[in-house]
């Protein structure tokens, strides 16, 4: 049988980007559908747009510090409006990137909506038909608001905190992962009020507890009213924005709401009823160690898989699919031992196993120091930033290494080498500091603090 194309991929994230562009680069013929903008999740609405919104809130405690250490500096109000244009144009900029992409490699773009009709055919939204050998599911996932007896449309999600007009006096985010605590720590430097409701008992839940009790701290400490346990039981329209009756009791009205509560696969009305894809619970694509659905012709990757929702790993799943399918290299995705950042003030970074993971598998030694750094103690400054290692008593190798600090996001990823590469303690202590840093204290714990 004859296709129009060798590869169709329905999605113009990161992970389908990659993945249309390396396999036209081997010769394959390939088309990329998007219904929204090219660049999908992490360039548009996410990683990107939210790491320029960490940039632009961090400074306003740089310029107090800045006047601490004998700096003449006058600080105005932040200009949202100005920020935004700028922010719009470096996202078109970044669109306009992908685009370039796409057509230097070769791969044909159609810009409208996609679904599946069988396992070779896909229907465009003018009710055009493109037919391909392979299929691949690149659709990413959106964020969803709870199911209330009150209108949650009234509050925005992440995807909507982009788009405003004008910068907040107060808000309440509803939440408490790491969605939540970074656009809690960015609005509350940008001079927002900020309050954050969480249902469970500590934010960050899936995180180290000891990393993750001292960014909740440090939020708190920077006048985040974090209020756990706590969800909202009804909001309504108000003079001043919403009014917001609280499970803790409160009746509090903020201009803004945001919910940061969880993220779904984008696997809805996509077709999937007319071919042989099983979805899981969440609505997810359950796909093989290759990325492979029961439909041998599609596969799926990134987000829509719900496997781990992280931009780089997407990019790898797609990297492996095009190996497998059309380099004859059949490649698993390495989804172990992953490093991730969590960009609140302070930074989290993490990889491997937590403290709390590791006793369950074994005995283990805890290497931990926390400490002022130098820069914010030298102006009186109370922040503290955490190092931390977690240790299998058996075999000497790190098992976990977890790190609260400013830039923990950069330190982290040197780590995750060490770590991925299964070095063992004694090999940290071999390495020689670099001092006066943070960081030299994963290279200077001798003694651990516990074990388990």
């Amino acid at each position: 049988m004859e296709f129009d194309f060798d590869l169709f991929v329905i999605g113009g994230g990161s992970g389908g980007v990659r993945a249309a562009r390396v396999a036209a680069g081997g010769g394959a013929k390939v088309a990329l559908a998007e219904e929204s903008r090219l660049g999908g999740t992490c360039v548009i609405r996410g990683c990107v747009p939210k790491k320029l919104m960490v940039f632009a809130s961090s400074y306003r405690d740089a310029m107090a510090e800045a006047d601490d250490y004998g700096w003449d500096v006058s600080m105005g109000d932040f200009e949202w409006p100005k920020f935004s244009k700028r922010l719009n144009s470096e996202l078109d900029r970044l669109e306009g990137v992908y685009q370039n992409m796409l057509k230097n490699s070769g791969v044909e773009t159609f810009l409208t909506r996609a679904t599946v009709k069988d396992a070779h055919t896909i229907v465009l939204a003018d009710g055009s038909e493109k037919t391909a050998k392979h299929i691949l599911l690149a659709t990413g996932g959106r964020p969803v608001r709870p199911d209330e007896e009150f209108d949650t449309s009234l509050a925005m999600v992440s995807d909507d905190i982009f788009h405003m007009d004008t910068l907040p006096k107060s808000m309440l985010i509803v939440g408490g992962g790491f969605i939540a605590c970074e656009f809690a720590c960015i609005m509350h430097g940008l001079g927002v009020d900020v309050t954050l409701f969480y249902r469970g008992a500590q934010v960050l839940r899936g995180f180290d507890d000891e990393a993750r009790g001292l960014i909740a701290e440090m939020m708190a400490a920077r006048g985040i009213a974090i209020h756990t346990g706590t969800n909202i039981l009804d909001m309504q329209k108000s003079d001043g924005g919403l009014m917001v009756k609280a499970s803790n009791g409160t009746e509090t009205e903020f201009e803004k709401v945001l919910y940061a509560t969880g993220r779904s696969p984008n696997t809805e009305s996509l077709g999937l009823d007319n071919v042989d894809v099983e979805l899981g619970r969440r609505g997810e694509i359950i796909v093989d160690e290759y990325s492979q659905t029961g439909q041998p012709s599609i596969y799926a990757i990134g987000d829509v898989t719900n496997r781990v929702n992280l931009t780089p790993v997407a990019i790898r799943e797609g990297m492996a699919f095009v190996e497998t399918v059309f380099n004859g290299n059949p490649t698993p995705v390495d989804h172990e031992l992953i490093p991730y950042a969590v960009f609140t003030q302070p930074e989290l970074g993490t990889i491997g196993m937590t403290e709390e993971e590791a006793r369950e598998a074994g005995p283990i030694d805890i290497y931990a120091t926390s400490f002022r750094p130098m820069q914010q103690a030298f102006v009186g400054r109370e922040d503290r930033v955490l190092m931390k290692l977690v240790v299998c008593k058996n075999t000497d190798v790190v098992l976990g290494c977890h790190i609260v600090a400013p830039a923990a996001g950069e330190m982290i990823q040197m780590a995750g080498i060490a770590i991925k590469m299964k070095a063992t303690k004694a090999q940290f202590d071999q390495v020689c500091a670099v001092h006066p840093t943070m960081s030299e204290e994963l290279v200077t714990m001798k003694t651990p603090v516990r074990s388990a």
